[in-house]
């Protein structure tokens, strides 16, 4: 049998038994030999020192320390990051990718619970749910049954803003339904957008000819504001504006604005800032419609993760190649 390659948690120590629970650290201990008893919430702990000295692998997860060039002198045997949810930039440096390390990430795994949530609120949207729930709390009264034009979600178009892997998600779960997405995304051309089996459009086509634009660019300096005053004028009346993304790729004085105009909806996961001020009026519009940061990976969905990190470490004991590695001359394009 080959030996384990030794390993060590480096994120919040609650979260290891919710992302790892006892099946899936089972299989993760299979292919490491690591410790779910030593959990690296700081680098400097002696202890976490020792073993860190004979690291092979880190798992790491949410509130893992950074790893910069300290950590690394500390761990010379270190050659994998397998981490066990989604962006690795908050605690990754230069330094990890200038020493050759391969590191992968379950962002994949929790791609599909953020496309599953959208692929709701577009559903619900496209009914007008959200403001017909505020209308009926507000006046008290049934408004009967009638056809109300302009509503229901037969053909209505949707823009899609990035083939990021939640983007890419939700154009496959979008296939069943009989809506019309369309796709913007400067580092896809027209072949690109053909295999996805989408339309590619300029932004402003996109958003001028959408009834619900949902946003799932990362967040750059080139992506902040992305949409701004002037491109949720290019919204048609009725539109719908979902952001499961990054809050700064809204100006939210702008939507604010424009909410208040009564125009359009916005139904955001996310903000900016995160949370919310507790005067924000978001709270108070009754066309926003905010959930706080829950579309990602909830409850039983975290163990979804701690299994893609499990089959990473099967792949690296048995010398193949990793299925969710991070390029990262792409790095600072993506999420």
């Amino acid at each position: 049998m080959t030996e384990r390659p030794a390993a060590l948690f480096a994120m919040t120590a609650e979260n290891v038994p919710r992302v790892f629970p006892q099946d899936v650290l089972t299989r993760l201990r299979d292919a490491l030999d690591i410790d779910p008893t030593v959990v690296a919430g700081s680098f400097t702990d002696l202890r976490v020192r020792d073993v860190l000295a004979e690291t092979e692998v880190l798992v790491t997860g949410w509130g893992c320390p950074t790893v910069d060039e300290a950590v690394l002198d500390a761990a010379p045997k270190l050659r994998a990051i397998l981490h066990s949810a989604g962006s690795v930039k908050g605690f990754t440096t230069p330094a990890v990718w200038e020493r050759g390390i391969v590191v992968s990430s379950a962002a994949e795994a929790n791609a599909l619970p953020v496309a599953e949530y959208t692929l709701a609120m577009i559903l619900l949207a496209g009914k007008d749910l959200f403001v017909s729930r505020e209308r009926l709390r507000a006046e008290r009264v049934h408004p009967g049954w009638e056809i109300v034009p302009g509503i229901g979600n037969h053909g209505r178009r949707v823009g899609i803003i990035g083939a990021s892997r939640i983007g890419r998600r939700l154009i496959e779960l979008l296939r069943p339904f009989d809506l019309r997405p369309s796709l913007t995304d400067p580092y896809v051309d027209e072949a690109g957008a053909a295999a996805l089996g989408v339309p590619l459009l300029p932004l402003d086509e996109l958003l001028s000819t959408s009834a619900i634009v949902t946003v799932h660019a990362p967040d750059t300096p080139e992506t902040r504001h992305l949409i701004g005053r002037r491109e949720l004028a290019l919204m048609p009346d009725g539109a719908v504006l979902i952001n499961t993304a990054r809050g700064a790729l809204l100006d939210h004085e702008a939507l604010i604005d424009e909410l208040r105009t009564g125009r359009i909806s916005a139904i955001l996961d996310v903000t900016d800032p995160e949370p919310l001020p507790a005067g924000s009026p978001l709270y108070d519009l009754p066309n926003a419609f905010i959930t706080p940061h829950l579309a990602g990976s909830q409850g039983n969905e975290v163990a979804r993760l701690g299994l893609a990190v499990a089959e990473e470490a099967e792949r690296l004991s048995a010398g193949q190649p990793l299925a969710h590695g991070i390029d990262a001359s792409v790095l600072e394009r993506t999420a």
